[in-house]
């Protein structure tokens, strides 16, 4: 049935970082992919925390092996997925434990104790008095850039 090929595997090596939750991994197969973390979502660069995140994550995974859970793919045809490294360590628990990613705008409640719990730590960006979550960054920056005629 075609449901159960849904979700895809993928063992790839990460080739970059692009930011907290962005990576580019060249597959087995010979073919560069860029990934999203599903479910989480980091502070952008532009933000207080956000090249810790990118710092965190390549000093968890470039150049190494990771498997991709590939859950779907966003509107850009990035592949949104899980992304474990070494013996099933989930990259979204990790930064989320090290205060550097929130879980997702609409994103699932499985991660949510996670964040709760660096929250409750006073961990990474949660040092901040009032952090602003990056969705609402992104929508600030869009609207603070001068309309193109």
């Amino acid at each position: 049935s075609s449901s159960a090929r849904a979700h895809t595997n993928i063992v790839g090596k990460v080739i970059s970082v692009i930011d907290g939750n962005t990576i580019e991994i060249h597959t087995q197969e010979n073919k560069k992919l860029k990934v999203i973390l599903e479910g989480i979502d980091c502070p952008e660069i532009g933000q207080e925390y956000g090249v810790d995140a990118k710092v965190f994550l390549q000093k968890l995974v470039l150049e190494k092996e990771v498997m991709l859970e590939v859950k779907g793919k966003d509107r850009y045809g990035n592949h949104l997925a899980v992304v474990t490294v070494g013996n099933g360590v989930d990259l979204r628990v990790e930064l989320l434990k090290e205060g550097l990613a929130w879980t997702s705008e609409n994103g699932s409640k499985d991660l949510e104790p996670y964040r709760t719990w660096a929250q409750r730590k006073g961990k990474g960006l949660w040092k901040q008095d009032n952090p602003v979550a990056p969705w609402t960054y992104r929508r600030q920056q869009a609207m603070a850039k001068p309309k193109i005629r």
